[in-house]
């Protein structure tokens, strides 16, 4: 079966609070529909990623602060610091066990995201 991953739900507490977050970190805001039954569906899309996230209202069960990612990055110390410019709080530089390096940060919830220094995107 061939496939490509789309999307991914991360939980959350405040879908605006959250959905500026990552717009101030470069997220491509692609949806952000609500209907009148208390649903609100928002996809956002990280900068050259074919994979979104969607954060809303009455679509996941999963408790805010559980959802753990990682993002291949081509320069971590670039991206570290453009984190840190877009208002993050990324970790220092970590080893990761595999011998990768590697940048943590949480969003306003404390869903956490593991950046690994990778190939050049395409």
């Amino acid at each position: 079966m061939d496939s490509k991953l789309e999307a991914v739900v991360v939980p959350v507490t405040d879908v605006d609070r959250t959905r500026h977050f990552y717009r101030a970190l470069g997220f491509r805001l692609d949806v952000d529909e609500a209907t009148r039954d208390g649903l609100r569906v928002v996809q956002l899309t990280p900068p050259s990623s074919v994979c979104s996230i969607i954060i809303g209202t009455g679509i996941t069960p999963a408790t805010p602060g559980s959802f753990r990612g990682q993002l291949t990055v081509p320069d971590l110390e670039a991206a570290r610091a453009e984190l840190l410019a877009r208002g993050a709080s990324p970790s220092a530089v970590i080893r990761c066990r595999t011998g990768c390096d590697a940048v943590t940060f949480d969003d306003p919830d404390g869903n956490q995201w593991l950046l690994v220094e990778g190939a050049p995107l395409s």
